[in-house]
């Protein structure tokens, strides 16, 4: 009879993951025919076991921790299925066994790949290790949201991805174990998605399933519906197949609103490509754009051309003239479609064709060199999403706040496509510096997000009040380092933790970004680590190496960062020598100082351009720059190196502190714990009426920098004097 019930539960449990998921296997060649072998997990929800039971049904699972926090019947149905407490799991390696265990040692919270517990010590001499990922979708059975377990999914025959590396030898370290399952959880990632899993099908997925909830608002009063947004997107999207056909790409010169938002995503439903161009980096730029992506049609507005003065260019269509041309006859022809026609005919009438065809290009901000365009697909920014929203788990009726321009993948992915593609609010205002306006926009329509660069956000931390931001769940920072000063006054005025983030335009842009702690459990699980930029998003790995060999280097060691993921971008526009330079391996290398510690959170040091080598050691730029600012009580500074004929390089120091004198703060230097060789010399101090204004996206413009650090070593004479 017990026999029996075992047999049944195990029938009871496959068809369990039969109905809950269609499950894809990566790497099958490498599981085992046969003991003594382990197979070690991430851990993501409480039917992992059975999943990977799927796929080895000779396994048994070494049960977890967090299997106590699971109902009674569930663990019952997972003892039945094939799980060992440590004793018997030990046995069974001994006998030739197979044992899956999961070295986190319970289920993530936090979204992220935790610290691994425990390495594969004490095995059989002959024993393989296979490192084995699983990628589940957001909602899974008996995973955590938002801190919270789920006790029932969110979804039904949603695609779930396992997959299994090749084997590791028996003395792998726990840290050696995790950095081979996070590598493993990259190739997993580029899995998940359908070959039509596009941005435009998303898009109107969410507009059928959320028709009167409220999609897109700006501070302009505009308002739209999810139904009357897509309407208007299918609207626009069927002139540019009527009057733009041979067309691959159409140009977009707009700010963050409501309006960029509906033109982004009717260019793609028509299936041409949008090209956001950047209108602050002035005209020549702007043209250099058009010319490589061989734009004939740009999308703008008059008015707004008005305000920020700027020229008409050879084929704009602007907004208010191209309302007017839209005849009362295909506005109700539009809005028929959307209401009437079922969401998988949309999709075919609509939706591209491919995954992997391209869905952007991001002209990079080029604020250490010349802007390049940068290819992104559907995969590359969908991938994105996913993995954010599995840290960040909006739910419909959230709204997340956007003031970063879409001509910029922070803005473009996390602002744009990110709410659209899950049914959730976006509230837009054009102007990122205008705290007043963004402070009103958070309270009225009561923000649960909001992401912006910590340029932005010190301006919002002098002018908006706390309870503006009192519905705020997550302050996420990113595009630059985040101070600690900063972040300490954020938090205290606010009363929310400033989380900071790391990412690269050609990573579509997330790499990774610190999380809430989540209570519960054993204990809580640590998801924020000032001083770092978080642990990698799930789907993406990182490594760090040696600049000169390329080798793998270990915790805690300064090296070139490299990161990989369904995220990483197809390439360069018409660029392949600059693209295979930028990729080695599949890896992308980001050109960024950084480490990774021991519990997985990496710590950006600078740019390796950001580096200057005096009397053969490497002077971080950015160390100093914290340290002037903390001296100048926060007022902006900048630090930069220029030629010198006798050490190759020295630094020079840029301050906006007039009150202060060069002598005075270079006393003040010497008096921190800064090596005497990080600090400038005296003479290599200058005070300046302002630094060069922030790029668009929020960035220090480091080009302008460097030319007026130049500049003004040419006139050491004068700032010699007094020191």
């Amino acid at each position: 009879m017990r026999d029996l019930r075992d047999r049944l539960l195990n029938a009871a449990g496959d068809i369990l993951v039969r109905l809950l998921y269609r499950v894809r296997v990566w790497g099958a060649e490498n599981i085992p025919a046969r003991g003594p072998a382990l197979l070690a997990s991430n851990h993501v929800s409480g039917l992992d076991g059975l999943l990977i039971r799927r796929c080895v049904p000779a396994a048994r699972v070494l049960m977890s921790a967090e299997s106590a926090s699971c109902p009674a019947w569930l663990e019952r149905l997972l003892r039945a299925a094939g799980t060992e407490t440590a004793e018997s799991a030990q046995r069974r390696l001994d006998e030739g066994g197979v044992v899956v265990v999961f070295p986190e040692g319970e289920v993530t919270r936090t979204g992220a790949l935790l610290p691994f517990r425990w390495a594969p010590a004490g095995l059989p001499a002959e024993a393989a290790v296979i490192p084995a990922y699983l990628d589940l979708p957001v909602g899974a059975l008996f995973g955590f949201r938002g801190g919270r377990l789920l006790g029932r999914p969110t979804g039904l025959r949603r695609t779930a991805v396992i997959a299994f590396g090749r084997p590791l030898p028996g003395g792998t370290s726990a840290a050696e174990l995790r950095q081979a399952v996070m590598e493993l959880g990259a190739e997993a990632a580029g899995l998940r998605h359908g070959p039509r899993d596009r941005l435009e099908r998303r898009f109107i997925a969410a507009a059928k399933r959320h028709w009167s909830g409220l999609a897109l608002a700006d501070s302009s009063g505009r308002e739209l519906s999810f139904g009357r947004a897509l309407t208007g997107a299918l609207l626009l999207a069927d002139w540019l197949r009527r009057w733009r056909r041979g067309e691959r790409m159409v140009g977009i010169v707009l700010p963050a609103t409501a309006g960029a938002a509906l033109a982004n995503a009717a260019v793609l439903l028509s299936g041409k490509i949008p090209v956001n161009l950047n209108f602050t980096a002035g005209h020549e730029a702007m043209q250099a754009a058009v010319g490589r992506c061989g734009l004939k049609t740009l999308l703008s507005s008059r008015a707004f051309l008005e305000k920020a003065g700027l020229a008409e260019m050879p084929g704009m269509v602007l907004w208010e003239d191209l309302l007017g041309a839209l005849t009362a006859r295909r506005r109700i022809a539009a809005a028929l479609m959307a209401r009437l026609v079922p969401t998988r005919w949309l999709e075919g009438m609509y939706g591209g064709r491919g995954v992997d065809e391209p869905a952007t290009v991001i002209f990079s901000s080029g604020s250490t060199g010349e802007p390049k365009g940068v290819v992104l697909s559907h995969r590359n920014i969908a991938s994105n999403i996913d993995s954010l929203l599995k840290i960040f788990p909006l739910e419909p009726g959230d709204r997340a706040l956007g003031v970063l321009p879409f001509f910029h993948v922070f803005g473009l992915t996390c602002a744009l496509w990110f709410p659209l593609s899950c049914g959730v609010t976006a509230i837009y205002h054009p102007s990122p510096m205008d705290a007043r306006a963004v402070g009103e926009l958070a309270a009225r329509y009561r923000a649960a997000l909001l992401m912006a660069t910590p340029t932005f956000f010190s301006h919002y931390l002098r002018r908006c009040r706390p309870e503006e931001f009192r519905w705020l769940r997550w302050a996420i920072a990113g595009g630059e380092k985040l101070a600690p000063a900063l972040a300490r006054a954020f938090r205290e005025k606010f009363g929310l933790e400033l989380l900071e983030g790391y990412g690269a335009t050609e990573m579509s842009p997330v790499v990774a970004v610190n999380a809430p702690d989540a209570p519960g459990g054993q204990e809580t699980q640590r998801g924020h680590k000032p001083g770092t930029v978080g642990r990698p998003i799930p789907g993406v790995a990182v490594r760090v190496v040696d600049p000169a060999s390329g080798e793998p280097l270990p915790a805690g060691c300064q090296g070139l960062l490299l990161v990989k993921g369904p995220n990483r971008m197809v390439g360069y526009l018409d660029e392949p020598e600059r693209t295979a330079r930028a990729l080695r391996e599949g890896w992308y290398v980001t050109g960024d100082i950084a480490s990774l510690d021991e519990e997985g959170f990496l710590t950006i040091a600078d740019r390796l351009a950001r580096f200057s080598k005096i009397g053969g050691e490497m002077v971080p730029h950015v160390r100093v720059e914290q340290t002037l600012s903390e001296l100048l009580e926060g007022a902006p500074c900048a630090v930069m190196a220029v030629p010198d004929p006798e050490r190759g390089e020295r630094l020079v120091a840029l301050y906006t502190r007039r009150e202060v004198s060069p002598a005075e703060l270079w006393r003040r230097l010497n008096q921190t714990s800064l090596p005497k060789l990080w600090i400038p010399k005296c003479e290599n101090l200058y005070w300046v009426e302002e630094l060069p204004p922030p790029l668009a996206s929020g960035k220090l413009d480091l080009r302008r920098l460097r030319a007026l650090a130049r500049e003004m070593a040419g006139l050491r004479r004068d700032a010699a004097a007094g020191c």
